[in-house]
């Protein structure tokens, strides 16, 4: 019986959330196009006749501008030391640059089995893959180098194999109901937030967040989940953007996140958004405490 921890670590944009949920079967972390989605680490488990696996996955490695990234990245290279499997993700469709250099810098020298996942194989030709795979097998003693398409789900198959050969003999961790150690309120905030990043314009995404104001669960005689959450934007002339002409674009936001809530909790949601502004909130730790983004345990 194989047992332990795999991180999922690389560049923002890399695809790590979208293999997380292919892997799992469940959307566990939201997925934009945008880069540096993810802000927390997630983790997903998945029990398999031969073992249990426990996935984390990381925000982006990037350069860090805000308080808020720091504390990302950080929590992303402190996993490195806690995991048993290291699953390195790389963009194949992105040229080489030096936010690659820096990752396989960074996973160089760290200890235990690093597989190195080669992510968006739909996106490049086969005979362009093979000299990306040369050039990267160079880089450190791999223990396996597998090419997949999180999107397509080619491959991923075979990787959860190599991953579960790669974890040490043990018992499994968590029991066979566990699934994920997110809250759903952390969940269902991030749910809106995805839809804000699907629907909003392009400056937004690194300025915007979601505050869950109230949660109310349903009673007997209202079978309906109540939420009321905060859309924070950093600038007054984001307001309006988020807000949309008439309303119309905070209603699109919250009806798409109320039909995704609603697939989560299994159940009828009432949701109230509302958009306020809050200057420099990536630098203000109490306002990432409540975020959930996090420092990383020292």
């Amino acid at each position: 019986m194989k047992s332990g921890f795999v991180s999922l670590i690389g560049r923002p944009n890399a695809g790590k959330s979208s293999l997380l949920n292919r892997i799992i079967g469940e959307k566990l972390a939201i997925v934009s196009d945008k880069p540096q989605t993810t802000r927390r680490r997630i983790m997903g488990v998945k029990n398999y006749p031969g073992g249990q696996a426990i996935f984390v996955d990381t925000p982006g490695i990037h350069r860090p501008l805000h308080r808020m990234n720091v504390r990302m990245v950080d929590t992303a290279v402190e996993t490195l030391n806690e995991v048993d499997v290291a699953g390195v993700v790389v963009d194949v469709s992105e040229g080489p640059g030096a936010g690659l250099r820096y990752l396989l810098n960074l996973v160089k020298d760290t200890h235990g089995k690093a597989i190195l996942i080669l992510n968006k194989i739909d996106l490049v030709k086969k005979h362009k893959l093979l000299p990306i795979i040369e050039q990267l097998s160079k880089e450190r003693d791999w223990y396996a180098i597998v090419p997949v398409s999180a999107f397509t789900g080619d491959n991923v198959a075979h990787l959860e194999e190599v991953i579960l050969d790669a974890l040490p003999e043990g018992e499994p961790l968590y029991p066979p109901d566990y699934l994920t150690d997110q809250p759903e309120r952390e969940m269902v905030a991030e749910m809106i937030r995805e839809q804000v990043l699907r629907l909003t314009r392009d400056e937004l995404p690194f300025s915007t967040a979601v505050l869950i104001d109230q949660f109310q669960e349903p009673t007997d005689a209202d079978r309906m989940t109540r939420i009321y959450a905060t859309v924070v934007v950093e600038r007054d002339s984001q307001k309006p953007i988020v807000i949309g002409r008439a309303g119309e674009m905070i209603k699109q936001i919250g009806t798409a996140a109320r039909q995704e809530i609603e697939k989560l909790l299994q159940n009828r949601v009432f949701l109230d958004l509302r958009v306020a502004v809050r200057e420099q909130w990536r630098e203000d730790d109490r306002m990432l405490d409540r975020l959930g983004v996090r420092p990383p345990e020292k």
